[in-house]
């Protein structure tokens, strides 16, 4: 574990785990949490020999908590920032929600042209874009990303746990086995990092047309969802992204939410593998 300095200066925190001439994972994490959410993942793909790498996002985390910079061009070039300084190749690149964002704009602007890219994957992903525009007529309506904003200023506490202990996990639907502990730590990831992020964060996840990042990629790219996401439409979302890119593979889990990488990382991590390996 430790820090790269950016060329803005700002400190992004990471971990490196595993052998460092095996080939490396690295994992971008979803708004407001940090690379603590891949838990799962980076245990499992130690486990079978990988080297693993995630990174705290710019006002995320242990990573600092800067003024400026939150927006998907800062983020892309931060975790380019990590694998240049790790000198990591033939890397495959996982991303979460906003992270799906952040690979999206890193390998089409950074990883493909270093060569330092092999595959890709999106989970429950934000590109090509969230919000509704003319263009994007089944997008979300901006007052959704606003009433985020507004419950952020007024009381985030309150805010991220109610978006843990509902939607996030479908921990609201009828049945759903809820775990306090998942909550409680996806609450610790949030109020680690800094509100201003968070609150100028939700226009990057949200505004940032990624179109033209995803036509750009030609490296193998899966396309994961669960088809009961509240965060993240996936009709709107993993088929257009599977549309754009030019050699992607799209499944989607029946009844899975938006946080499935937690809540069925058994399911999951295996299928991941299988692509990595593949």
């Amino acid at each position: 574990m430790g820090y790269v300095t950016t060329k803005d200066g700002v400190e992004i925190f990471f971990k490196d785990w595993g052998p460092k001439d095996a080939q490396p994972i690295v994992f971008h994490h979803g708004w407001p949490l940090s690379s603590d959410d891949w838990d799962a993942q980076m245990m499992f793909f130690l486990a079978h020999g990988y080297r693993v790498v995630a990174s705290d996002r710019r006002g995320h985390g242990r990573s600092a908590q800067v003024s400026e910079g939150h927006d998907m061009d800062h983020y892309a070039a931060d975790a380019s920032a990590v694998a240049e300084h790790l000198d990591l190749k033939n890397a495959v690149h996982i991303g979460h929600s906003t992270g799906g964002g952040e690979v999206a704009r890193y390998v089409a602007k950074f990883g493909e042209p270093q060569g330092r890219v092999a595959k890709a994957v999106l989970v429950s992903s934000v590109p090509p874009i969230m919000v509704k525009t003319e263009s994007n007529p089944g997008g979300t309506p901006i007052e959704v990303f606003d009433g985020f904003r507004s419950a952020l200023a007024a009381n985030r506490a309150q805010f991220f746990l109610d978006v843990a202990a509902g939607p996030f996990y479908g921990f609201n639907r009828p049945g759903a086995k809820v775990s306090q502990g998942v909550i409680d730590n996806w609450w610790r990831q949030g109020m680690t990092g800094s509100a201003k992020a968070h609150y100028e964060g939700i226009k990057a996840f949200s505004e940032t047309d990624q179109t033209e990042d995803l036509k750009a990629i030609t490296v193998p790219v899966l396309v994961l969802q669960g088809d009961d996401d509240q965060v993240v439409p996936y009709k709107d979302a993993s088929l257009l992204q599977a549309k754009l890119l030019k050699n992607a593979t799209l499944k989607v889990y029946e009844g899975f939410p938006h946080g499935m990488l937690t809540t069925h990382a058994d399911v999951i991590n295996p299928d991941l593998l299988a692509f990595v390996k593949g």
